[in-house]
């Protein structure tokens, strides 16, 4: 049988598919504790974090759950183009760093994102074939109870992020992918996902996405 030559360029699309992959899905689902939970498991990812002006909390470290940085440094990543998207969250910015995630991409490395509904909405206008996963909870009172259990609110916190969560479902049609992440089944929603990502490689259609 003739060996097939495909070239240089039809090579690296055939071996070369990075994903630019977007978590995400209202306060409270669980994204960090997939994430968490993915890295436990040293799931071949580039995880990028979020940059955000919100305040530490106790439990949180610096530059691995968050790089926690004042609103003049998060105008300042604005103005001179080091972020990919930013919003304003209950109050606070969140954005998500450029450079990373492009570097990871060239190297040819799949990278995750952790974003709010917001910006997904973002990331979707800029780059929209990256792989969209919706993460949810299977009823909105669950939802709801992991939102007061957690106690990281005050009560006119707590009650716009649950009226949040209730408009942020009807973004659905954004993504492409819906992950329920169950009490108690993490490694189920983990497993789920980390399937997705393998359909999603195997994709005759596969576009490279540059940034």
């Amino acid at each position: 049988m003739k060996n097939l030559n495909y070239g240089n360029q039809a090579a690296d699309r055939l071996l070369i598919r990075p994903l630019l992959i977007i978590l995400s899905g209202p306060s409270g689902v669980g994204k960090d504790a997939i994430l968490s939970r993915m890295e436990e498991l040293e799931c071949p990812l580039k995880f990028i974090t979020t940059v955000t002006t919100r305040p530490q909390r106790a439990n949180e470290i610096d530059k691995i759950d968050y790089h926690f940085i004042t609103r003049d440094n998060f105008q300042q990543m604005i103005a001179t183009g080091e972020l990919l998207e930013w919003a304003n969250v209950y109050g606070n910015w969140y954005g998500v760093p450029r450079e990373p995630v492009r570097d990871a991409l060239n190297e040819g490395q799949d990278t995750i994102v952790k974003v709010d509904i917001q910006g997904a909405v973002a990331i979707k206008k800029i780059a929209p074939r990256a792989l969209f996963i919706f993460l949810t909870t299977p009823t909105i009172e669950e939802l709801i109870n992991r939102l007061k259990e957690r106690r990281t609110e005050s009560y006119f916190d707590l009650a716009l992020r649950i009226k949040t969560a209730r408009e942020e479902i009807n973004q659905l049609p954004l993504f492409d992918f819906i992950v329920m992440n169950n009490h108690g089944k993490i490694d189920t929603a983990v497993s789920d996902i980390r399937a997705i990502i393998t359909a999603e490689k195997c994709r005759v259609d596969y576009q490279r996405i540059f940034l």
